[in-house]
């Protein structure tokens, strides 16, 4: 669980990526969690976009990809998503 000074130094990270991944009309399958928790240990820090089309709100698909992939929401801003999760071997984002 992220404080408020954590959640804060994410968003500001945050706001320099780009969206790397899109939830549209198929909704989040396993490969979508698949590809978040692959991306998360990557980058640790990443942003994802829900479409129009799609059957979620962003907070509903932000809810819903955290408690799959058990990462941190950072923040859900219009139908952007913001996550979270420490690569467990070699933490690139040091927030204390």
């Amino acid at each position: 669980m992220l404080n408020s000074k954590q959640r804060a130094k994410l968003r500001s990270m945050a706001n320099s990526l780009d969206t790397i991944l899109q939830i549209g009309k198929g909704g989040i399958s396993e490969n979508t969690v698949k590809q978040v928790a692959d991306a998360l240990k990557a980058r640790e820090l990443i942003k994802i976009r829900v479409l129009e089309n799609s059957l979620y709100t962003a907070r509903e698909a932000a809810e819903e990809i955290a408690a799959a992939a058990d990462c941190d929401v950072v923040q859900v801003v219009g139908t952007r998503i913001t996550l979270y999760k420490p690569n467990p071997d070699e933490p690139v984002i040091q927030l204390d």
